[in-house]
């Protein structure tokens, strides 16, 4: 699937128009529901596909954050053959207590693999919890770049920002 037209399937598939709530805080009249083009396999694929063509070459495992990273992750793994971990919000408060579900990450280089990005909050909390647990992170991927900011956001805290499209792209295959 081509970049325009796996542009066009996102838009087709997930673009909402009303009032939405994001998890920055700030209310949005336009949404891309990220669920519902993780639920679609063609597409998803075709993101798979894309995203691999960005990945950093360096990555030796997936970081998939929760809820809507993991699907990105598993299908990105399914692509290159890297591994992948699903990185809780949260640390596991019972059986094994982890943040990172998969193999060991400490020593390992890992990309944070996110659906859509507004502010990077999540992506900064989780980037800061993989290290903690001794996971070297400097890269990010996601679908799709809502904010602009979250660029030098994530680097002020040494993330390189990898977006598949930014919302700029995406708007311009919206129907009027």
């Amino acid at each position: 699937m081509d970049r325009d037209h796996l542009a066009r399937r996102i838009v087709e598939t997930s673009y909402l128009t009303g009032s939405f709530r994001l998890r920055s805080g700030q209310v949005s009249d336009r949404y891309f529901d990220k669920y519902r083009f993780e639920a679609e396999p063609e597409l998803l694929r075709g993101i798979a596909e894309a995203l691999a063509q960005i990945l950093p070459p360096a990555t030796e495992i997936l970081a998939g954050l929760e809820l809507g990273g993991v699907p990105l992750a598993t299908a990105l793994s399914l692509t290159t053959g890297l591994p992948m971990v699903q990185v809780r919000k949260k640390r596991k408060e019972y059986g094994t207590e982890k943040l990172a579900e998969g193999p060991a990450i400490e020593g390992r280089r890992l990309c944070v693999v996110e659906d859509v990005i507004t502010t990077g909050g999540q992506v900064v909390q989780s980037t800061e919890d993989l290290r903690e647990e001794g996971a070297i992170v400097s890269d990010a991927l996601c679908v799709v770049l809502r904010g602009e900011q979250a660029t030098k956001i994530l680097a002020d805290v040494g993330i390189q920002l990898h977006p598949l499209f930014t919302m700029d792209e995406l708007m311009a295959h919206v129907k009027a």
